[in-house]
């Protein structure tokens, strides 16, 4: 059996599910009003963020080089993000926040 081209919004949700759990850390890479990409393990994730509440994931790179992209025609349940728990998304949420706090920090020390 040959290996999928693409990831599925099941295999980004578990990134996701890992980084609630503390499995992997979550890094920020980049952040800009209303978006953030950060990296889970090896993994590169392109999030839409309300403040810290995680609203939906655009993008996922996986370190063997997969990708899964939102497509907005696709059916409820396929973002990755509505596959999550209460209580994973509040984690998730928390995380990013945490990352906001630390990146003001360091910006207001230079």
């Amino acid at each position: 059996m040959q290996p999928s081209a693409s990831l599925n919004a099941r295999q980004v949700c578990q990134r996701l599910r890992d980084a609630a759990l503390g499995v992997y850390p979550l890094h920020l890479v980049t952040g800009t009003e209303g978006q953030v990409q950060v990296e889970i393990g090896d993994w590169r994730l392109l999030l839409d963020v309300d403040g810290s509440q995680l609203q939906h994931c655009r993008h996922c790179r996986s370190a063997e080089g997969l990708e899964w992209q939102l497509d907005a025609r696709q059916r409820f349940g396929t973002d990755p993000v509505s596959l999550l728990s209460t209580w994973e998304l509040a984690q998730v949420g928390r995380l990013l926040q945490a990352l906001e706090m630390a990146g003001t920090e360091r910006s207001d020390r230079n």
